[in-house]
């Protein structure tokens, strides 16, 4: 894959927003409860344009306590990257799906056999927050090589003369980090948020989602008035954690699409 040739998540994610719409990616945690794929496919019946789906590691030093309390369950439960992908194999959700997962895991597998195998699993694309951009050299032509888009994050710390390198390494969209810190619920949107989403702007053309400290339909919204879309994660967890199951992330997935629908 090269940087003029469009994989699925960057065509479909740019097809709706050049048509004017904003872009929903929830995220949830791979192995986690019986149910983890059926939350997969109600969270794209509820109107997701794209799905993250987590493969669970012993050190996720991006995921704040949510994501890390169902990570633990789903390894204690005998959650394995390959045991994901077969999961997500069996899937047919029409709409792009994402793995996020730290750079130890494709890097134990080999990055040829881990792009492979996300390939064979239907996975359009890989995140790897742990990996910086001066790294990510070896795993970004294995996953090309394979079409696998790789997308990067751009924290709210980066230099400006750092993003646009950024964005033109980054496949499928920019994810824009919208606080110092790891994931988690937040009952106010972070300023950081916003200005994130406005100088990534200012440097792509590529869709600039904006994840970390959104949680609830007004925070995205706000959000959205700047940024092509957003990530939501721990707020999804949570209602997983909280055993309201695949129904519980619908019924959010919904009430975060009408607010940036809005």
């Amino acid at each position: 894959m090269s940087a003029t040739t469009l994989g699925a998540l960057e065509s479909a994610l740019r097809a709706k927003r050049d048509a004017g719409g904003k872009l929903l990616v929830p995220y949830i945690t791979g192995g986690y409860g019986p149910d983890w794929t059926r939350a997969i496919e109600a969270a794209a019946a509820a109107g997701a344009d794209a799905i993250e789906v987590g493969i669970p590691f012993s050190d996720p030093v991006m995921d704040g306590p949510t994501i890390q309390e169902a990570s633990e369950l789903a390894l204690r439960d005998g959650t394995t990257p390959q045991s994901v992908l077969d999961g997500i194999r069996q899937l047919d959700v029409g709409v792009p799906l994402v793995v996020m997962t730290y750079y130890n895991i494709p890097f134990r597998f080999g990055f040829e056999r881990f792009a492979s195998s996300l390939v064979d699993a239907g996975v359009a694309a890989a995140i790897l927050p742990d990996a910086p951009l001066e790294e990510i050299g070896p795993w970004a032509a294995a996953a090309d090589a394979a079409g696998v888009e790789t997308v990067l994050l751009a924290a709210p710390t980066a230099p400006a003369d750092r993003l646009p390198g950024l964005c033109e390494r980054s496949r499928g969209f920019v994810y824009g980090v919208g606080l110092l810190g790891v994931t988690g619920e937040r009952a106010e949107l972070a300023a950081s948020a916003v200005q994130m989403a406005a100088r990534l702007k200012a440097v792509t053309d590529k869709p600039v989602l904006v994840g970390v400290g959104v949680s609830t339909p007004e925070q995205a919204a706000e959000v959205c008035a700047v940024a092509d879309g957003v990530i939501v994660g721990s707020a999804i967890v949570r209602r997983l954690l909280d055993g309201q199951g695949p129904e519980g992330v619908a019924e959010l997935v919904g009430e975060l699409r009408a607010a940036i629908d809005g």
